[in-house]
């Protein structure tokens, strides 16, 4: 059973994770109407991943004996500049989640919830993934600079990375 404190928390996550998804979704919107078809491609994927990191909560939260909250989200912004600024606020973002599970782990353990606990721990190893991945496309960015033929290799790489994802998904 869920105490109250690590409900609040958990919930909280959920919504961090809707508005994850919805950050991605803006961006994959964003980069199709530039033209970034590989670009645009990665993060639908990753949209539809941050949802399942979603549900994936929720699920939890009822199952534990609380209540998943459905809750209003923040509009994420539909502009981003370039696809530099767009791949570093990706990384940022993913910090951010990343402290927000860690502190959610520091409550589970706070309340000697260790179901809670072990539960998180696919999102721990989860997180550094999303940041290593986004440290390196961002490295990729930073080979390139401003050259266009770079950023069109860039773009078909980056497909290739939501391709080959998507075939490693359990029911893909």
């Amino acid at each position: 059973m869920l105490n109250k404190r690590l409900e609040k928390a958990l919930n909280a996550q959920i919504r961090i994770e809707a508005e994850s998804s919805q950050v991605y979704l803006s961006m994959a919107s964003w980069a199709e109407i530039k033209g970034l078809e590989g670009i645009a491609q990665f993060m639908y994927k990753h949209s539809d991943e941050e949802r399942m990191h979603m549900l994936k909560l929720v699920k939890f939260v009822n199952e534990r004996g609380g209540h998943a909250i459905v809750s209003d989200l923040n509009a994420p912004k539909n502009d981003f500049g370039d696809f530099q600024s767009m791949f570093k606020e990706l990384l940022e973002h993913e910090i951010f989640v990343s402290q927000s599970i860690n502190d959610l782990v520091h409550i589970s353990l706070e309340e000697k919830d260790y179901a809670t606990h072990n539960f998180l721990q696919w999102y721990v190893a989860e997180q550094i993934e999303e940041e290593a991945l986004a440290r390196t496309i961002l490295d990729k960015i930073n080979l390139i600079g401003n050259d266009k033929g770079g950023l069109y290799l860039f773009d078909r790489d980056v497909q290739q990375i939501a391709v080959e994802s998507a075939a490693g998904e359990p029911g893909a």
